[in-house]
């Protein structure tokens, strides 16, 4: 198993000619080849390209296997082997094979881990390599376009049956990681299929970071139902233009009027990417914790209590205290819901938030990405509780990395 950096600057040899024709026909096909066909179009691609064979495996919820597209293949672990080694460090890696060597390829779109290509070949060159990877590119973009509407794909990448409020809060979320290369933001949430209270949300406008974490009270279609209007009018009014007041008002006000017996608790922060200038609003939540230098600046994001959000009538505030501080180059904000940090093992011993920290901050340490740091994470907590989750966990992290401009 050799892991594999960019190839130096190949010549072009007798191989290296492609038949343009061909594979721009190839690239029209893609626009209307439905999923399920992806596989057989990522052959006709690598055939066009010199390669011999290519299989897709897209991580499921929980990212513990990578599963096939082609349904007579079965799944392989993250956590140990040469394609799961590729999704977790998100790098090329060459393993020989009976009549060749296979490269395994991350599917990467933009900043979210997608899965890996299995690319097979008689040799390989830079050349080879670096076709390889423009597959990997190319089938990364089409399988994100495609899985919006595809729910092949969706039932493709789950292990178990998805209860109803999760397939409701399911169709909210975002991808688990977006960024640029100023910040980055990644999440993860458990239990993958019965979530019903918690829920994240992200997005890049412009040079500005919106984040948000959100936990309704309950574990019932009613808490998705909560949890589905406040990330419903957040993302209506930070689409049309409101400031970080503005939007936490408009979703006080839409659960208010919808939903009048129902609340919940969140974080919601704008990161400006040119700055590091950071505003939240924190309604009733814990507060986010800032991660300078591989320590926890104790009580660096706290601020004065507020009330949940969606509360009517007494209970509401006549306006939200929106903070703001600037963050350092390398910072990194944890937000979280409480079902992080009180979970429980056999014996009644909480997780901790101590403990919660430290994790981080070590693989973040040890020089692992954050979605895989998250990944890591969420499953020891499962482990921690033995897979029985008494409470949502849900977990966002971003940093701010203005030095990889």
């Amino acid at each position: 198993m050799i892991p594999v950096s960019d190839p130096p600057h190949a010549s072009a040899g007798s191989d290296a000619a492609v038949d343009e024709s061909r594979l721009e026909e190839l690239i029209i096909e893609a626009q209307t080849a439905l999923p399920f066909e992806l596989s057989a179009l990522a052959n006709r691609c690598a055939s066009a390209l010199g390669l011999d064979t290519v299989l897709i495996y897209l991580a499921e919820l929980q990212q513990r296997l990578l599963i096939p597209l082609d349904e007579a293949l079965e799944p392989l672990p993250v956590a140990d082997s040469s394609a799961g080694w590729a999704y977790r460090t998100v790098s090329p890696r060459v393993v020989d094979a009976d009549d060749g060597v296979i490269v395994w390829m991350p599917l990467v779109d933009g900043a979210e881990r997608l899965g890996v290509l299995a690319v097979r070949t008689a040799s390989l060159d830079g050349v080879r390599m670096r076709r390889s990877r423009m597959l990997a590119h190319l089938f990364a973009m089409l399988i994100t376009s495609k899985r919006a509407y595809s729910d092949w794909l969706a039932a493709r990448t789950r292990t178990t049956t998805m209860r109803l409020p999760a397939e409701m809060v399911r169709a909210f979320l975002p991808p688990r990681t977006i960024g640029s290369s100023r910040c980055v933001s990644t999440a993860v949430v458990e239990p993958a299929y019965d979530i019903a209270g918690d829920a994240f949300d992200h997005s890049v406008v412009k040079n500005v970071l919106h984040t948000m974490i959100l936990d309704s009270m309950g574990h019932d279609l009613a808490s998705g139902l909560t949890t589905s209007v406040a990330m419903a009018a957040a993302r209506n009014a930070r689409r049309g233009g409101s400031d970080l007041a503005d939007t936490v008002r408009c979703v006080d006000q839409a659960l208010a009027q919808w939903l009048p017996d129902h609340f919940c608790t969140g974080v919601l922060c704008r990161l400006d990417a040119e700055t590091g200038v950071l505003r939240w609003v924190n309604c009733g939540h814990p507060p986010p914790l800032l991660i300078r230098a591989e320590r926890v600046l104790d009580g660096a994001l706290d601020s004065p209590p507020q009330p949940p959000i969606g509360l009517a009538g007494q209970l509401a505030p006549a306006g939200r205290q929106v903070n703001k501080t600037t963050l350092e180059p390398g910072d990194c904000v944890l937000l979280y819901t409480d079902g992080v940090v009180e979970a429980r093992d056999p014996d009644g011993g909480e997780f901790g938030l101590d403990r919660f920290t430290d994790f981080i901050i070590r693989f973040s340490a040890a020089g692992q990405r954050p979605a895989e740091v998250l990944r890591l994470l969420i499953h020891a907590i499962l482990d921690y509780q033995r897979n029985r989750l008494r409470d949502d966990a849900t977990i966002l992290l971003f940093e701010w990395r203005p030095q990889h401009r």
